[in-house]
């Protein structure tokens, strides 16, 4: 009797395991196709417009200014907002997050110390951005490399 009763249950327990989800596969499917939508949009408009007047693409000084002040930061600014309204239910996940909102602080700090050096017209200030940049870079390659491992980690295909 003992044996049937096990013969019939222990595929049923097997069976309804693989029904239960994975917390963190759900929370980054959320998180990627959902949360992080719009603050996607918001940060690819400022950092085309910065990319636009920066580089090879820097024409002068007020023409920088102008995009500084009237897209790359306004348009961060709302960036950051949104990252702090990101909802996420697993430590995990919340982790990796905490690494990008970090980068994207640095890097709206470098915006605004380079409208800072416009203003007063200081090179050291350009360079003290320029830091800032570069720091922020590192911080979003971390966030983006852990990002995608967890997301391996969890079956969950990103797309770039």
């Amino acid at each position: 009797m003992k044996k049937g009763l096990l013969a019939i249950v222990l595929p049923l327990i097997l069976l309804l395991s693989g029904c239960f989800s994975d917390p963190v596969q759900d929370d980054l499917l959320n998180y990627v196709n959902k949360e992080m939508k719009q603050a996607g949009k918001l940060e690819a408009a400022a950092v085309s417009a910065y990319e636009g007047v920066s580089g090879a693409n820097y024409k002068d000084d007020q023409t920088m200014y102008d995009a500084l002040t009237k897209e790359v930061i306004p348009n961060y600014n709302e960036f950051i907002k949104e990252l702090d309204t990101v909802k996420i239910e697993t430590d995990e996940l919340r982790e990796i997050h905490e690494i990008y909102i970090e980068g994207a602080d640095i890097q709206f700090k470098a915006f605004a110390t380079i409208k800072q050096a416009l203003e007063e017209q200081d090179p050291a200030l350009v360079q003290e951005a320029n830091d800032m940049l570069a720091d922020a870079r590192e911080h979003i390659r971390d966030y983006k490399s852990k990002l995608n491992k967890l997301a391996k980690d969890h079956d969950v295909k990103i797309n770039q």
